[in-house]
């Protein structure tokens, strides 16, 4: 099987690649933050700096509309100027992020509202309810009035909608806004409630629905809430809004239809569907902040970063936001040591950013995130921080080749899928200490430590351009995706998929005909029973029907099938019943990715040391070599591809 070529990106996002010398380098800058003085100093800065390309007007709509109706951008009007004069490129944002205090004041209907019916109010941000059509107009309203009064600015290069969705309405709202909009979502999906009382399986404890209008959002109940209920509403949630992300970029499409336009998404979590997000976006940005005192924090990093990378098929990505040195809202908030920052950019460079932007240019002096470290700290510019990243922005500017350039397709995918994400961790479960993102991490850092490139895909991915496909605890699986599996396999794939898999369908509805009833055939044996043990640990009573025993349990299930491997038509199935400890789980991986023939990125690599490549325009190999017990990062020209 030979990899496929990523998509090639759009016309839209070629036309920001001509705006930019070298991967883009900045970060979010907040003038109206700080007085004329200090806008002058910033210009020199930047310069010094190597700054090409910054983030507008974030958190703007206050400063642009002080009274409803009272649009006036007269604050910015300079900012982007100067910044045109400069030849500094500008993702600008719509500002919707953070409504001004006055439409919570005329409009309390717009605030969200938790499962326990407490309303949340203004003094942080995102205080606005995904589905009231209130905040939606006056949001358009905004975004119309921007796009046409800098429709065509030389400095426009891109569009940044709202900021960080679901960052902080990470569960949506139960207002009664919310729940209408919720009940027109169910009838959307279902057409009848005698569809939905069959999807949810209502008939257990009496929940059976004989209106629409007895149908809530899933807000605090006695006991367990219905658990396909609790599914759909996350489905809505991510739903409500990707609609009003669509309300924003709808304008923006028809005002500025040549400017690409993104949005920002916050480190992988289980909020958003991002698979279906991206199909939305020109080009996907992401926001990274891994924890100096993480000893896993570069792998975390790289797994978010395939994550984003996988979002559109394997084009470009930008880092809209990271720290050059400490963040403000972890219990301990360690600094960046010398070389950590360098080393974290050309992290994400490796994996296919194509920018490197942070949050945020200038420390603020006052408000929530004062001690967010920033490009130019409260110290000034003869600070270590601003030295450094000083160097950065001077060494990315000798690689213009690596903007644009392609990362090198894999062999090797795992796959992930949100609605599963939201099924796995609901209540009511054999265990409900099961994690899907520890799980995608733990098959994910076999390859990582080995310097394998991997892919991160979702169920319907073309599948034949993969030799080996990673697959941890697909729990919610429909019948066409576990055929779609099944048929890899036969095909020549190789599979790894773990325990607490193919147990019910996109309803949480139990796949009947013993665990786990689509994949019994392709994996060769039937689980029994679930056995999972006080410490948190998993464990299974495997029946054997065609596979072999690689690995056995000790202790109450001594001897008894733990890892198990099944030929199947011209491919393998292995089947995880445990998670072995990373010592075991990386041998075991090692030996499944040589007989499927996945191989390191570079041969000889010592243990610490990572290596990507991306493919240039004219068809190059540059290998990014990260050293992380080093800090240091070598770029080597390799064949032509």
């Amino acid at each position: 099987m030979r990899p496929s070529q990523p998509s090639v990106p759009p016309a839209r996002l070629r036309l920001l690649h001509t705006r930019l010398p070298a991967p883009g380098f900045g970060g979010d800058y907040n003038p109206e933050q700080w007085p004329p003085e200090v806008h002058a100093e910033d210009a020199e800065l930047m310069k010094a700096a190597g700054v090409s390309l910054v983030t507008l007007g974030i958190f703007g709509w206050a400063t642009s509309e002080p009274t409803p109706g009272a649009h006036d951008f007269g604050w910015l009007d300079p900012h982007m100027d100067s910044l045109a004069d400069a030849g500094i490129a500008v993702c600008l944002a719509t500002m919707t992020a953070s409504p001004p205090p006055w439409l919570a004041r005329r409009h309390p209907e717009t605030l969200p509202v938790l499962d326990d019916g407490t309303r949340l109010h203004p003094g942080s941000r995102q205080h606005w309810c995904p589905s009231s059509p209130v905040y939606r107009t006056h949001a358009v309203r905004l975004v119309e009035r921007l796009a046409t009064h800098y429709a065509g600015h030389p400095a426009l290069a891109l569009w940044h909608i709202n900021n960080e969705y679901g960052c902080h309405i990470s569960r949506h709202c139960h207002c009664e806004v919310s729940t209408a909009a919720f009940r027109a979502w169910l009838r959307e999906r279902y057409g009848t409630l005698d569809a939905l009382n069959s999807a949810w399986s209502t008939d257990f404890w009496s929940q059976r629905y004989a209106a629409w209008d007895e149908i809530h959002t899933p807000r605090a109940a006695p006991s367990f809430r219905n658990p396909a209920q609790q599914l759909d509403y996350q489905r809505f949630s991510s739903d409500e809004l990707l609609a009003c992300y669509r309300a924003e970029r709808a304008v923006l499409a028809r005002l500025t239809p040549d400017t690409p336009v993104t949005t920002n998404f916050v480190p992988v979590a289980k909020t958003l569907d991002l698979f279906t997000w991206a199909r939305e976006l020109d080009v996907v940005s992401y926001d990274s902040y891994p924890d100096p005192h993480d000893p896993d924090a570069a792998h975390r990093a790289a797994f978010s970063y395939d994550v984003m990378r996988g979002l559109r098929d394997g084009q470009p990505w930008l880092l809209l936001e990271q720290a050059p040195g400490a963040v403000n809202w972890r219990p301990h908030n360690g600094r960046k040591p010398p070389g950590r920052m360098r080393h974290d950019t050309w992290q994400a460079i490796a994996h296919g950013a194509d920018a490197a932007l942070f949050f945020q240019w200038r420390q603020s002096r006052g408000g929530a995130e004062k001690f967010h470290s920033a490009m130019v700290p409260h110290g000034g510019p003869g600070t270590r921080t601003f030295r450094e990243v000083t160097e950065l922005g001077r060494e990315l500017r000798k690689y213009p080749e690596l903007l644009g350039a392609r990362p090198a397709p894999a062999d090797a995918a795992l796959l992930l899928d949100w609605p599963n994400w939201w099924a796995l961790e609901l209540d009511a479960h054999p265990s409900t200490r099961l994690s899907y993102l520890d799980a995608a991490l733990a098959h994910h850092k076999p390859l990582y430590d080995a310097s394998v490139a991997c892919d991160i895909v979702p169920t319907d991915a073309d599948l034949t351009r993969y030799r080996l496909l990673l697959v941890p605890h697909l729990y919610a699986v429909s019948e066409e995706t576990a055929a779609r599996l099944t048929r890899y396999v036969h095909d020549g794939g190789t599979l790894v998929l773990s325990y607490f898999s193919g147990i019910v369908d996109e309803h949480d509805r139990v796949h009947l005909g013993g665990y786990p009833a689509p994949f019994r055939e392709v994996l060769g044996l039937c689980v029994e029973e679930f056995a999972p043990r006080p410490d948190g640990s998993w464990a299974e009573v495997i029946r054997l029907e065609g596979a072999e025993a690689v690995m056995a349990f000790e202790g109450e299930l001594d001897g008894l099938p733990a890892v198990t491997r099944h030929a199947y038509g011209a491919g393998t199935a292995w089947y995880l019943g445990m998670l072995p400890g990373p010592p075991a789980l990386r041998t075991l991986l090692d030996r499944i990715r040589a007989e499927a023939r996945v191989h390191p990125v570079l041969p000889d690599l010592p243990d610490g040391v990572q290596a990507r490549t991306r493919i240039t325009a004219d068809g190059r190999s540059l290998h990014i070599v990260l050293d992380e017990r080093a800090l240091t990062v070598d770029v080597r020209e390799g064949d032509r591809r």
